[in-house]
This record gives C-alpha cells, sequence and structure tokens, in this order.
C-alpha cells in the first residue's frame, strides 16, 4: 500500500506557492494602499514589505484560503497604522501626477483635501482611504480594520464632516472679507 502522506518538502513547497500567488496578485494594491495611507513611498515601500514578512510568518494562522486578500490587507492596514501612530505630525504629500498640468485652484483644492486628510486620526483616515480609494463596502472595511460595521460607519461619517469643514474654510479664506 502507497503511503499518502506528504514529505515535509513538497509542503514546504506548498507553503511557497501559496505565498508567491498572494505576493503576486496582492503586492501592487498593497503598495498603493500604503503610499496614500502613509503619505511617502519610500515608508510604503517598507511597510509593505514589513506587511509581507509578517504574513509569512503568521502563514500557519491562515484559516480560510478563500479570504487571503482580506486577511493581508488586515495585516497591512495594521502596519500603517502603527507607523502613523508612531510618527507626529502626519504629513501626507501628494504622490500622482505632475503639478505643473494643474491650473492653480485645482492644485490648491488637491492640495487642501491633502491637508484635511493628514489632519485626521489614523483611524479615520485608514477608513477614508479603504471607502473612497479602494472602494470596499463598509462590510470588507470592518473585515480590514477588526472592527464593527457601525463603528467603520461612525469613523467614516466623522472623518467626511473634519474634510468637508476643512475645506468649507478653505473656501471661505480665499474669499476674502466680505
Amino acid at each position: 500500500m502507497a503511503e499518502t502522506t506528504a514529505r515535509p518538502e513538497s509542503k514546504q513547497f506548498e507553503r511557497e506557492a501559496a505565498f508567491g500567488r498572494l505576493v503576486s496578485r496582492e503586492l501592487a494594491g498593497a503598495y498603493r494602499t500604503a503610499a496614500v495611507l502613509l503619505g511617502d513611498p519610500s515608508e510604503a515601500e517598507d511597510a509593505t514589505q514589513d506587511a509581507l514578512v509578517r504574513a509569512w510568518l503568521r502563514w500557519d494562522q491562515v484559516k480560510d484560503p478563500e479570504r487571503l486578500g482580506a486577511w493581508f490587507g488586515r495585516i497591512l492596514i495594521n502596519v500603517c497604522r502603527d507607523r502613523l501612530r508612531a510618527r507626529r505630525p502626519n504629513p501626507v504629500r501628494w504622490l500622482g501626477g505632475d503639478a505643473f498640468d494643474d491650473t492653480g485652484r485645482a492644485l490648491g483644492e488637491r492640495q487642501a483635501i491633502w491637508q484635511a486628510l493628514a489632519d485626521l486620526s489614523v483611524d479615520q483616515r485608514i477608513v477614508l482611504v479603504l471607502r473612497y480609494y479602494l472602494d470596499l463596502t463598509l462590510e470588507a472595511i470592518a473585515e480590514r480594520t477588526g472592527v464593527p460595521v457601525g463603528t467603520v460607519k461612525s469613523r467614516l461619517h466623522h472623518a467626511l464632516s473634519a474634510v468637508r469643514a476643512a475645506y468649507d474654510a478653505r473656501d471661505r479664506a480665499s474669499e476674502g472679507p466680505r
């Protein structure tokens, strides 16, 4: 009778192959998410690398292989959260496009939005980016952040209110005295 037990080498190969598939599927999106959350391309690279290392070290904890993206996303969000909380103030810089192609007003609006984003709490910034940059559902955000959907809704509401208030204050200031 043939032995059906897998050799340790084949299990290690399967583990490495599965991890490689996760990396190839999630790496670019993870970097973009980290870049928006952290506002710094170099720090985003470091955070993405840290998340990959944490995922590799915790690979044996994967319970549902169908939800690897969400599992890795949660690790990435936690790495970014740790980095954001460790620094003060929370700078956010525009990472896309050429500012010279922008009109003065559009550039000013973009800077106002990024400054408002920088002024948010870490948790508010995370839910705002996950919702409007990654277009995740409230349920997916709750899964990636490890909080109830109601908490996600509350953080999102307060984040949007703060961004709106900062943007409106900028508009009032640019209008000058009446």
